[in-house]
């Protein structure tokens, strides 16, 4: 083997080596504190389902007693399990939905800055925080005194006039109607990317084809679009299954259980009831839910990617 030749192949190796080895030193920082902050929390979760203690107390190993009593024993449990699924497939559908709509009618716009104007001003709501958008919906729309109420005394409908949050046949209604006409910024944009990211040629071709309007949407653009509504699911499945300050804000699960979710109910037994493993319990639940629901998303809901692999 010629030596010469030998040295600039070690060089590349090196430099190649040294290239790898800071990149690694770079990560290596947020390694460190994922590994603090976010996977030791939820091995600690996990462990400690199996335990009964308190905060600052001595646990108790119990096994698998917490789960057979959440699934068993504890009243609220399936119909927050209920709520949690039609809360859930609920803003699914909707966001699959009214978003798509408004990004496809602004992508149809004739001119650019016309498009740019309307984007903006889908996502300027992003900001406000949804505290501030949930108790405007309780406090000045559902209360009794409300936009709601008072639109019903001047149409003469007092009689349909109630507390819609504290009513046990309203409440959960009202929660699903918070956040109407339901066309969030942050969908009306990964749509609105996902048309853009049309190729040209393929408007073209569908012109060419007589393929116009609603047909070209359904036929054409709606599948080219895909991956935009697989990653509007997967976001919306993690939040509704997971999330529960706005029904913590809202009706604190009320009246009665009506409105409560697993989450919810999981904050109430670590921070109210002083139940922490049996908390960890129902996280580790929750956590095997997402992961499911998630996987059966990617498993049957076919990308665009996929799509055109397909008819390759």
């Amino acid at each position: 083997m010629n030596p010469s030749a030998a040295k600039p192949d070690r060089a590349r190796f090196l430099a190649r080596l040294r290239f790898s080895a800071g990149c690694h030193l770079i990560m290596l920082p947020t390694l460190a504190l994922l590994l603090t902050f976010v996977y030791l929390p939820v091995a600690w979760a996990f462990l400690k389902s199996f335990y009964a203690f308190e905060v600052g107390a001595e646990p108790h190993f119990v096994g698998l007693t917490n789960y057979v009593e959440y699934l068993t024993q504890d009243p609220p449990t399936w119909l927050s399990v209920f709520n949690m699924f039609l809360i859930t497939f609920f803003n699914v559908a909707v966001r699959l939905v009214f978003p798509l709509i408004i990004a496809r009618l602004i992508f149809a716009l004739p001119g650019e800055r016309s498009r740019h104007y309307y984007r903006l001003a889908f996502l300027i709501p992003i900001v406000v925080p949804a505290i501030a958008v949930q108790l405007l919906w309780s406090r000045m729309i559902f209360a009794d005194y409300g936009l709601l109420n008072e639109t019903l005394q001047l149409l003469g409908l007092g009689d349909w006039t109630r507390g819609w949050l504290s009513d046990p046949q309203t409440a959960l209604l009202a929660v699903l109607c918070i956040g109407f006409p339901f066309v969030g910024g942050f969908e009306v944009l990964i749509y609105y990317a996902g048309f853009a990211n049309i190729p040209e040629s393929v408007h073209e071709a569908a012109t060419l084809e007589g393929c116009t309007g609603v047909s070209r949407f359904f036929r054409i653009e709606l599948p080219l679009v895909l991956s935009q509504l697989k990653l509007i699911v997967i976001l919306t499945i993690i939040s509704g299954v997971q999330s529960f300050e706005s029904l913590l804000v809202l009706t604190q699960g009320g009246p009665g259980f009506k409105t409560m979710v697993p989450g919810l109910w999981m904050y109430y037994n670590a921070f109210s009831f002083q139940r922490m493993g049996y908390a960890c319990a129902i996280g580790v639940l929750l956590f095997i839910a997402i992961l499911g629901l998630t996987l059966l998303n990617l498993r049957y809901f076919r990308s665009s990617e996929d799509l055109q692999q397909g008819n390759a």
